[in-house]
């Protein structure tokens, strides 16, 4: 009687542990195959309307995620299309409607967040502050480390107002594209494709610099253009408002680089300022962009210290 009751107990034992493992493993099949959607961002500009882009993560992963966090946290609300040009591109996203290119850390982070988080922290420190932060309050205290910033905290009631200059550090990030040893972005551009604005330093011989340059400014392709391929990093494709698009493209400009020779007077602005060509005379407004992550969080995009060719050229030209 007590073997029959061990053998119908061993036989549920194998039975539970099989259940147990079919069930895992069904929750394991369904994250893997579980469809989750693109991200899409929508984007409102005023007077023309709305454009919408998936964008693939798959393809650009910290791209994406930067684009993510800025669009997420209101960065671009209020910003411009400062470059329209047929054919080509409408070029956007900097807040000055400029040719800025870097955003700073504290587009992309809060202040609580990083002095909680060890990791974040100590990459800011080491990344920013060669290891060694000296508090704008007080010059003669230095944090060297997350310990030392959490023993600060604890002894001055955790006075967080020492740090209030700790993210004003701009910042880029580094080009997912094949020419920067990239090899998982094979997005071409074509009409309706969304990339990263960057700067180009290859002329002064510091082509892996400019590589690395993006930041914040993006455009969007109004045809495509092979040319672009493999040096930008592409990281989606409108799906509605191409018609949008293509109004912006068309806004009437200052002048167009095209009629630019020996002869021609570059048109200067109020402070004598020569303007850039394909410049709007009325920079068309973006008045918000958000992103749909569909409950994915894709996190805060890795990023690298901005490089200053300006200090190069001054250090080589004036000898210090």
């Amino acid at each position: 009687m007590n073997k029959t009751i061990t053998r119908i107990l061993l036989i549920l034992g194998i039975l539970l542990v099989i259940v147990a493992i079919a069930y895992v493993s069904y929750g394991v099949y369904k994250k893997v195959t579980l469809d989750i959607p693109n991200p899409v961002a929508t984007m409102e500009v005023e007077g023309f309307g709305t454009i919408k882009v998936e964008l693939y993560p798959d393809k650009a992963p910290n791209t994406v995620a930067n684009f993510i966090r800025l669009a997420n946290r209101g960065f671009y609300n209020g910003s411009t299309f400062h470059r329209t040009m047929p054919n080509f591109v409408i070029q956007g996203g900097s807040k000055g409607g400029d040719a800025t290119l870097s955003p700073e850390l504290s587009d992309i982070y809060d202040l609580d967040t990083v002095l909680n988080d060890k990791d974040t922290f100590e990459s800011i420190l080491e990344q920013y502050y060669d290891n060694k932060y000296t508090l704008s309050d007080d010059a003669k205290t230095v944090i060297t480390s997350y310990s030392e910033l959490k023993k600060y905290l604890e002894e001055h009631e955790n006075d967080k107002s020492g740090f209030e200059n700790f993210l004003n550090k701009a910042y880029n990030i580094s080009g997912e594209f094949i020419a920067n040893g990239y090899n998982e972005n094979n997005l071409k551009h074509e009409k309706g494709v969304i990339s990263m604005a960057r700067s180009d330093y290859s002329t002064y011989g510091y082509t892996q610099e400019g590589y690395n340059s993006a930041g914040c400014q993006f455009f969007i392709m109004t045809e495509t253009n092979s040319s672009l391929d493999g040096i930008y990093s592409a990281f989606g494709k409108v799906i509605e408002g191409m018609d949008v698009v293509e109004k912006i493209a068309n806004v009437e400009v200052y002048y167009r680089e095209t009629e630019v020779d020996e002869d021609y007077e570059v048109p200067k602005d109020e402070d004598g300022n020569e303007i850039n060509s394909d410049t709007p005379k009325e920079q068309p407004v973006i008045k918000s962009i958000s992103v749909e992550t569909y409950g994915v969080d894709y996190g805060a995009p890795e990023v690298v210290v901005p490089f200053d060719i300006n200090s190069i050229f001054g250090s080589q030209l004036l000898g210090y």
